[in-house]
């Protein structure tokens, strides 16, 4: 039995009202009613990934939808922009799909630099680039608007963004921007638990789609295509998680959406603020920190695997110890989904009690 609140960068706590929703009785994923459910989220969704293009939802980790773009999208070569573990990881999906692919990679906690990016796809080499927005290994959000500018000068070349830790918690206007795919999980700052993704697909995308062979069935985006027009997913859904997110959308347009991007900057900065009190360091650079988590380097040296194992068993709250490999280099706080300055300074008060112990 777990006794421990979650504060590490997802699976995030989740709600009693979003437990509760999970429990509403299922229906035939064939049926009116699941339409019904499904066509309610559908504008909701819309609005939050800021698009007139349908939104799918897929059972499953948001990497079996990074994996189904690489398939459905890439004929020539992938550029796979490597700046963390998960985008690290991109490059060997895609050469397990039997593409070409080439990594631009940067130091952890370093950004994706726009011009190193232009420079790299002015070969003309690609047709895809995969990028993941806010890279939660190492609390880095990439600045992803001069990047699609970038990209923008590339007609050629799809983009495939991974949102999975930043959707929701700051504005990331996809058809504005002229993001071709984008994706994000339950599990992160939606506050739900794992199990669907959830991605829309530009129109240029669908085009390209048509074009590739050996897309699969399970991901193939023209089979969602399909399938969305008639109210319904390709495959069976997760249906109680679909419950739980029609109540969560409802739920974050009750909060308001500027207020919840402006909620989960002031968290992030409450974090911050504790970081540079006790004289630790931020990872990344502070102008390119994630809004969603806070990834601190342990410049103090401290046992940073006892200090997290002591949080847990003694404050019931748990954080993470750091990721591949930067663990125990770094730890990780998250901010995102249901918390509140309250419940955030609650966790910091409770680090600084056992604090003195580690330092």
């Amino acid at each position: 039995m777990i006794d421990y609140k979650l504060h590490i960068p997802g699976p995030v706590n989740v709600s009693e009202g979003a437990y509760n929703a999970l429990t509403t009785p299922v229906m035939g994923h064939r049926s009116t009613d699941f339409v019904d459910l499904y066509q309610k989220c559908q504008p909701l969704l819309q609005e939050l990934f800021m698009t007139e293009d349908p939104v799918f939802l897929s059972t499953s980790s948001a990497w079996g939808v990074m994996e189904g773009a690489v398939r459905n999208l890439s004929e020539k070569k992938v550029l796979c922009c490597m700046c963390g573990a998960f985008s690290d990881k991109w490059l060997d999906v895609a050469k397990r799909c039997g593409k070409e692919a080439d990594p631009y990679s940067v130091e952890w906690g370093s950004h994706i630099d726009p011009v190193e990016l232009d420079q790299k796809l002015a070969t003309g080499e690609y047709d895809l680039v995969t990028l993941v927005h806010n890279e939660t290994s190492c609390g880095m959000m990439n600045p992803l608007e001069e990047i699609m500018q970038v990209l923008a000068k590339y007609p050629d070349v799809i983009s495939v963004i991974d949102t999975v830790s930043s959707f929701s918690v700051v504005p990331i206007p996809k058809d504005k921007w002229g993001i071709d795919v984008i994706l994000t999980g339950s599990q992160k700052a939606l506050a739900l638990p794992p199990g669907l993704a959830l991605f829309s697909v530009s129109q240029r995308a669908f085009d390209r789609a048509k074009t590739i062979d050996g897309r699969g069935y399970y991901f193939d985006f023209i089979e969602f295509l399909k399938n969305h027009e008639k109210g319904m997913t390709p495959s069976t859904p997760v249906i109680p998680l679909i419950h739980g997110l029609l109540y969560t959308l409802e739920k974050i347009f009750e909060e308001g959406i500027g207020q919840r991007h402006d909620r989960h900057g002031k968290l992030n900065q409450i974090v911050h603020q504790w970081v540079g009190k006790n004289g630790f360091e931020l990872l990344p650079e502070k102008q390119f920190a994630s809004k969603s988590l806070t990834c601190v380097k342990n410049n103090l040296n401290m046992d940073v695997a006892n200090f997290v194992k002591t949080l847990r068993v003694e404050k019931k709250l748990s954080i993470d110890g750091g990721y591949g490999k930067i663990k125990g280099q770094t730890f990780r706080i998250s901010n995102m989904g249901n918390e509140s300055p309250e419940s955030i300074e609650y966790l910091l008060k409770q680090m600084d009690e056992i604090l003195p112990r580690f330092i």
